[in-house]
């Protein structure tokens, strides 16, 4: 879904207690501009969801150091298998037993590999 800015973004199924950020405080957390933000989720870079009229992004998306390191190829890695966004972000915060937790928080730790394994059987 887009809105009317062509900023892409997705039905919000995030819980309503997760931690998001809107577009301008992504940017100044990635230290570039609100555009380049833009381009980020418009390649695919990035998710975000639209809440109460306003594009925000998954703060767990990010990392102390930007992007977080996986969260592109894991991106990429669903849509190539048929994910919708919305479907790719139920997985990331959809708790997980055997990881154990929430894939988006497995993805800041050790068991990002294993996170990433996943997604890839995943998609095919």
């Amino acid at each position: 879904m887009c809105g009317v800015s062509k900023v892409p973004y997705t039905d919000d199924v995030l819980p309503s207690d997760a931690d998001i950020l809107p577009l301008p405080d992504v940017a100044e957390r990635l230290g570039i501009v609100v555009t380049r933000v833009h381009d980020l989720l418009r390649e695919g870079r990035l998710l975000a969801i639209r809440r109460d009229g306003i594009v925000y992004v998954p703060a767990l998306l990010l990392s102390d150091e930007g992007i977080g390191k996986h969260v592109p190829g894991l991106i990429s890695v669903l849509r190539d298998g048929g994910y919708t966004d919305s479907e790719i972000l139920s997985f990331l915060y959809t708790e997980d037993d055997s990881l154990p937790g929430r894939p988006v928080d497995a993805l800041h730790g050790h068991l990002a590999r294993e996170v990433m394994r996943r997604a890839q059987a995943m998609a095919f």
